[in-house]
C-alpha cells in the first residue's frame, strides 16, 4: 500500500475492495471525456457498477447487501470519483441514501426490505427529487410547488423537479410534495410510469454526466402505501459525506497527474525535469498539505460517526465542516496542479480542464458554505451560554 491514495486501508478486506474498485475507475477514466464532451449519460458504467455489486454496498446484510460502513462508503466513492467525478456523484446519492434509510428507520421496514432486494436482485436504484426551480434547494426550507392530492387508493403528484440526479435510469424515485389538504409536506415513492416524463434540461459547466435532468409529474399516481410517513432516528446527516469523497477523488486524480507530469516534462530551457525546480516543488507541497489535512478530517469524521451512535445528531457541524473543508481543498489543489502543467492544462485532450470544471460543483452540493459557518457559530454560541 504505497500509494497515497491507499492511506486509509485499515485491512485486508478494504484492500480487496479497492482494488475492485480501481478497476471500475479505470475503465470510467477511458470514457469520461467522451461523456463529458456530449453531457451524456453514462449507462454503461453503472452497468457495470451492477455488474460489481457495487451498487448493494450499503444495503444492510439481512437483504443480501454488504453493509459497509461510512468509513468504507467513503473509500469507495474516493476511488469511483479518481476515475470519474460524474458517475460518483451519481451512484453516491443511491447508496447514501440506503445509507440514511438503514440508520434513520425511516421508512417501514416492509418498504425498505422490498426496496432492498430489488436492488441486490435487479439493480434497482434510488434518489430523491425534491429541488425546484421557484423553491430552490430544499436545504434552505423551501416548500415545493409540486402538490399531492388525495385518490382512490394513493395520491396524485403533479410537479416539475430539478437537479434529479440519475434521471435517465431510475424507475424509481422518491419526490416531495405538498399535501394542501394537511397543509404539510410529504415524500413519496414513485414508480415512472406513463404520467412521469424527463426532460434533458441539464447542460452545466461541470458534472455533466450525471443526468441531473428536470423530472415531470402529471397527475402520476403514488399507492397510499407508499407514503412515506415520518422522519426517522436523527442520524446527523452522516451520508452526505459520499459529497466531499467525491470532490477529494477529483482532487487525488489532479494531483497524481500533476506530479507525474513534472516528473517527465523537460523543456529545453532547464536541465532535467520541472519537478527539480523550487516554485514546481512548492506548488506540489501545497497540494499535499491540502490534501492530507482535508483526508485526515474527512475519515476521522467517518469513523467517529461510526463507532459513536449516539453522537450522531451532535456531529452535524463537524459532517458540514470535512464537507467544507474538503470542497474548498479540492478547489485549490486543482487549481494548483492546472499551474503545475501550465497552459497546456487548459486542452480538452487532457483531463485537468475536466476536473477544475467538476470540482467547482462542489460548492453547488449540500451543506453550503454559509449553513456550514452558521452551524459552527451556533455551537460555539451555545457552549458560550452553557458555560
Amino acid at each position: 500500500m504505497s500509494r497515497f491514495m491507499d492511506q486509509y486501508i485499515r485491512n485486508e478486506a478494504e484492500q480487496q475492495r479497492a482494488a475492485k474498485i480501481d478497476k471500475l475507475a479505470a475503465s470510467f477514466a477511458a470514457r469520461a471525456a467522451q461523456h463529458d464532451r456530449e453531457g451524456s449519460f453514462p449507462f454503461e458504467n453503472f452497468a457495470d457498477l451492477r455488474k460489481a455489486g457495487y451498487l448493494q454496498l450499503t444495503v444492510p446484510k439481512a437483504y443480501g447487501g454488504d453493509e459497509i460502513s461510512l468509513y468504507e462508503m467513503v473509500q469507495a466513492q474516493e476511488r469511483l470519483a479518481y476515475g470519474d467525478g460524474s458517475t460518483a456523484l451519481g451512484v453516491g446519492w443511491h447508496l447514501g441514501q440506503i445509507l440514511y434509510l438503514r440508520t434513520s428507520g425511516k421508512w417501514p421496514e416492509a418498504l425498505f426490505a422490498a426496496f432492498c432486494r430489488d436492488v441486490v436482485e435487479q439493480g434497482a436504484m434510488l434518489n430523491v427529487f425534491a429541488s425546484e426551480a421557484s423553491s430552490g434547494s430544499p436545504s434552505r426550507g423551501g416548500r415545493p410547488e409540486t402538490t399531492a392530492v388525495r385518490t382512490d387508493g394513493g395520491w396524485l403528484i403533479s410537479g416539475r423537479k430539478t437537479f434529479s440526479t440519475l434521471s435517465p435510469i431510475l424507475d424509481r424515485f422518491v419526490v416531495t410534495a405538498y399535501i394542501p389538504e394537511e397543509d404539510t409536506v410529504g415524500e413519496f415513492l414513485v414508480q415512472v410510469n406513463d404520467r412521469v416524463s424527463m426532460e434533458e434540461t441539464w447542460d452545466t459547466l461541470g458534472m455533466r454526466g450525471t443526468g441531473s435532468h428536470d423530472i415531470v409529474l402529471d397527475q402520476a399516481f403514488a399507492a397510499a402505501d407508499t407514503r412515506i410517513p415520518g422522519k426517522g432516528a436523527d442520524e446527523g446527516g452522516g451520508w452526505y459525506l459520499h459529497i466531499p469523497a467525491c470532490y477529494m477523488g477529483i482532487a487525488l486524480a489532479a494531483r497524481d497527474f500533476a506530479v507525474d507530469f513534472a516528473a517527465n516534462y523537460k523543456p529545453s530551457s532547464i536541465q532535467g525535469p520541472i519537478a527539480e525546480l523550487p516554485l514546481v516543488q512548492q506548488s506540489i507541497g501545497q497540494m499535499e498539505a491540502e490534501l492530507r489535512t482535508a483526508r485526515c478530517l474527512l475519515y476521522a469524521t467517518a469513523d467517529r460517526w461510526d463507532h459513536h451512535e449516539a453522537l450522531r445528531p451532535e456531529l452535524r457541524p463537524e459532517l458540514g465542516l470535512a464537507k467544507y473543508t474538503v470542497t474548498h481543498s479540492a478547489l485549490k489543489v486543482v487549481d494548483l496542479a492546472m499551474r503545475v502543467v501550465g497552459g497546456t492544462s487548459l486542452s480538452r485532450t487532457l483531463p485537468l480542464e475536466r476536473y477544475y470544471r467538476d470540482v467547482r460543483a462542489g460548492l453547488h452540493n449540500p451543506p453550503m458554505d454559509n449553513t456550514v459557518m452558521q452551524m459552527l457559530a451556533a455551537t460555539a454560541l451555545k457552549e458560550r451560554q452553557q458555560g
